[in-house]
């Protein structure tokens, strides 16, 4: 099992480099500690001293400097949009409000699908729609992004 040693962020590494990928949810993507087995079977090991939040399009440097790339695996999402930038602001905060997560795409969010949720947001007067989607949620303020990974 190769050990991980390093994270670089989307857009700072060689794609055409990377010899593995793996596939994980926004929930796998936030860890300190696992073994993440890779499309091709191999293992690797990620332990922190702290989570960190591996986006999509990530690579993780492994001890012999291999690189192997982290893809989002799409999930059931619902995207939101509003008539206007105040409505939307207004919905984020009922979004928030309900410490749900939360992506926010261009002039739109997008959370995970939620029967509750949908129903609050379309009573405020939200347009809704069901996409299937990489989510990489807001970390939050007081996130921690790890050895100086963010985005």
């Amino acid at each position: 099992m190769k050990r991980v040693t390093a994270i670089k962020p989307a857009g700072q590494w060689d794609a055409s480099a990377a010899r593995d990928t793996i596939v994980l949810d926004a929930q796998d993507r936030h860890r300190r500690r696992v073994v993440f087995v890779g499309e091709h079977g191999a293992t690797y090991l990620l332990d922190l001293p702290r989570p960190a939040q591996l986006c999509d399009g990530d690579v993780l440097v492994l001890e012999d400097g291999a690189l192997v790339r982290v893809t989002g695996k799409p999930e059931a999402l619902v995207e939101i949009a509003a008539a206007n930038a105040q409505d939307l602001a207004r919905l984020a905060w009922h979004i928030g409000n309900r410490h749900t997560e939360v992506q926010i795409v261009g002039d739109r969010l997008r959370i995970r699908r939620d029967h509750v949720m949908e129903d609050m947001l379309r009573g405020l007067g939200a347009t809704l729609s069901y996409v299937d989607a990489v989510f990489d949620p807001e970390h939050g303020a007081y996130a921690h992004h790890g050895d100086g990974h963010g985005h």
